[in-house]
């Protein structure tokens, strides 16, 4: 069965002036890819500013709201302090010239290779370089391989039928959104929920720890509008933005040539947010299509498990990468247990969205052409049959 569903103001926060006073710029809080301690940060302070004079002001304005746990740095190893701040002490050392940054205060973790034994074939091939020895596609009896961090710390949107959020795959880790093009709020058709157990689930997925959030753009039928897309990758920038974590928006759709959805997710990917996209199922171009032929995006085709391109995957220039997006068993609905197998460009996406999620857990995160520079750099070169000339022979690679 192969699926591929087909696409058929900023708030302005205003402020009253406080006369004869200036406004006083507020430092960002940089935001750490992964889990933190909670209510810490660290403060640097800037060159020539005494420490000892700066932590009696913070203790004689704002001593009910902070404790400092670390004092002791030396300025040639980092000229600042650590410790718990409430919302009033936070600010005000936002607001404080002396200070140069500030960070949240992450949790850092021993990086060990995790081996799962129940794997469906896809995760074996994607921690491999070699072609798979068994060949059944039904089997869960593959090994994957992947790095501990799983996709902690990461958001990943799922632009498409929604989420079947109650499946035992997630954990948890999957909520629902927001819906576009007046549908019921549940995915009707199990699209999106196989993709997310293949880019996020338990058993079947890429990034074990990553969130899943639901967007619901498609009807249960499978189709939906540009503008009700467009809506969605709206609100994915918006959510995004507020929520200052590291975010992919994963979209295993598309249909004909759309200037506004290549532009929409461009759009994504110049405010920081990576984009997978399906390459398509016609065994054709990518290039005629939206939005795999946006060049800032991932554009996916699919392999089989014999390694060779799938006989329905578009091929082309504008495709990134490949990935295995034939019979690929995931998560569905119905129950939450539910699985199903299937194949289509749609299956291969998701491989690649939980990469770049584990890809940032595990290095931290960087712009979507640096990440989709590393994905292509990691992958396993010419292991593809069937792939047309002037097209990528790249496999995805997760490099544990």
């Amino acid at each position: 069965m192969q699926l591929f569903a087909t696409v058929a103001a900023a708030l302005a926060l205003l402020a009253a002036p406080i006369f004869g006073a200036p406004t006083a710029s507020l430092h960002t809080v940089e935001k750490f890819a992964g889990q933190t301690k909670p209510h810490s940060y660290i403060v640097k302070l800037k060159d020539g500013v005494a420490k000892e004079s700066h932590l009696e002001w913070l203790a004689a304005n704002h001593g009910d709201s902070s404790t400092i746990t670390h004092p002791e740095w030396e300025s040639k190893v980092l000229h600042g302090f650590a410790g718990t701040f409430g919302a009033d002490a936070l600010n005000a050392l936002r607001a404080n010239p002396d200070v140069e940054y500030i960070a949240e205060d992450g949790i850092f973790h021993i990086n060990a290779a995790v081996t799962q034994t129940n794997a469906p074939w896809g995760l074996q091939r994607i921690s491999q370089t070699a072609k798979l020895s068994k060949q059944d596609t039904s089997a869960l009896t593959y090994t994957y391989t992947y790095d501990s961090s799983a996709g902690s710390g990461v958001d990943i949107y799922i632009v498409d039928t929604g989420i079947y959020t109650a499946h035992s795959e997630f954990g948890g880790r999957a909520r629902w959104g927001k819906t576009f093009g007046g549908y019921a709020d549940a995915d009707g058709n199990g699209h999106g929920t196989h993709v997310s157990g293949t880019a996020a689930g338990s058993t079947y997925g890429v990034a074990k720890k990553a969130n899943l959030i639901a967007v619901k753009v498609l009807s249960d039928e499978g189709s939906g509008s540009v503008s009700d897309i467009v809506s969605g990758l709206n609100w994915v920038s918006q959510q995004a933005a507020a929520s200052g974590r590291p975010s992919i928006a994963s979209l295993s759709l598309g249909g004909g040539a759309s200037t506004a959805l290549d532009n929409a997710v461009t759009s994504l990917t110049s405010s920081g947010i990576h984009v997978t996209v399906a390459a398509g199922n016609s065994n054709t171009d990518a290039s005629t299509t939206s939005p795999a032929r946006a060049p800032a995006v991932v554009t996916v085709g699919a392999s089989t498990i014999a390694d060779a391109r799938a006989s329905f995957s578009n091929y082309g220039s504008v495709v990134d990468i490949f990935a295995p997006g034939q019979n690929i068993i995931s998560s569905w609905i119905g129950s939450t247990t539910a699985t199903n197998n299937i194949s289509g460009t749609s299956m291969a996406t998701p491989h690649v969205a939980g990469l770049i999620a584990t890809i940032i857990s595990r290095d931290g995160n960087s712009s979507p052409a640096s990440i989709s520079s590393k994905i292509q750099s990691l992958s396993t070169k010419g292991a593809l049959s069937g792939i047309p000339s002037g097209t990528v022979n790249d496999l995805a690679h997760n490099e544990v």
